[in-house]
C-alpha cells in the first residue's frame, strides 16, 4: 500500500478521535490527525537525527530530530511508535518512554503528537524510501544545525521544549 492510500486517524481540537480518512486527502484538506514522535538517544545522550527522502508527502528533504510519523486507524500511539521505530530505523524491542503530548499547526499540517524517547545506541536499518541518512548529535547542537539547514517545525518545537 502506499502511504497516500494509508487509513489515518482523525481527531479535533480536542485529541478526541473523529473519524478515519485517507492520508492523501488528509494532507489535502489539512485536517487534524494524530503522529507519533520518537526521540532516539545514545548513552553518551546524543540525539539520532534522520535527513528525509525528497519523496516525503510533507517537509521532502528536511533533517528530523524524531522517528515516527501518522497514527493510522484503530492504532494506539505506542503501536504507532513502535512500528514507525521499526520501519524506519530497524529498531524493535527497546523501551519507549513517554515524555508529552504536544498540538502543532502550521500551514501544512495540524498533528496531535505523543512524544516517546528511548536509548539504542545503532546500528540502524533506514528504510530507503523515507530515511535518507542519519546521524547523532547533541541536542543543542542539532538545535545549532536547523539554523543553517531545514528542518521538521514541529519536531524544533519538541526539540526546543527537552532543552528546557
Amino acid at each position: 500500500m502506499k502511504p497516500s492510500e494509508e487509513i489515518v486517524q482523525l481527531v479535533d481540537q480536542d485529541n478526541q478521535e473523529i473519524g478515519v480518512i485517507s492520508r492523501q486527502l488528509m494532507r489535502e484538506q489539512r485536517l487534524t490527525h494524530r503522529a507519533c514522535y520518537i526521540l532516539v538517544f545514545n548513552s553518551a545522550g546524543e540525539l539520532f537525527i534522520q535527513k528525509r527522502t525528497q519523496s516525503k508527502d510533507i517537509y521532502p528533504g528536511y533533517w528530523d530530530v524524531a522517528a515516527g510519523g501518522v497514527v493510522l486507524a484503530g492504532e494506539s500511539y505506542e503501536e504507532s511508535a513502535e512500528r514507525e521505530l521499526a520501519e524506519e530505523l530497524g529498531v524493535s524491542g527497546g523501551q519507549l518512554a513517554f515524555l508529552f503530548d504536544q498540538y502543532y499547526e502550521d500551514e501544512n499540517n495540524r498533528v496531535w503528537g505523543r512524544v516517546f524517547r528511548c536509548v539504542h545506541e545503532g546500528s540502524f536499518v533506514l528504510q530507503k524510501e523515507e530515511v535518507e541518512s542519519g546521524l547523532f548529535l547533541s541536542p543543542a547542537a542539532a538545535l545549532q544545525l536547523s539554523q543553517q539547514e531545514p528542518f521538521t517545525p514541529d519536531g524544533i518545537v519538541l526539540l526546543q521544549k527537552i532543552l528546557l
